[in-house]
């Protein structure tokens, strides 16, 4: 099992959100803690990290495997998710 962190910005994502994309959300990262790079992840081409696709919404983190750790930096819309 992976500890999952979710870091301030990250945080200020979610509490956007409202109805099925946030129960979407919150059942994807309760997921990323049994396993954290799950069918469909994608590494990230341009920084450090991966992404999950939550319906038009990207979860963006990075993993700490020595750690065991999950560090949730991002959860924006797929047109501002990579800016």
């Amino acid at each position: 099992m992976y500890r999952i962190k979710i870091l301030p910005q990250a945080q200020k994502d979610l509490d956007r959100l409202q109805g099925k994309i946030f129960n979407a959300a919150k059942d994807e990262i309760v997921r990323l803690a049994n396993n954290p790079r799950p069918y469909g992840a994608l590494k990230l081409t341009n920084e450090d990290g991966y992404r999950v696709r939550i319906g038009s919404y990207r979860l963006l983190y990075r993993i700490d495997d020595k750690a065991k750790e999950v560090f949730i930096y991002r959860l924006k819309h797929r047109k501002e998710a990579y800016r």
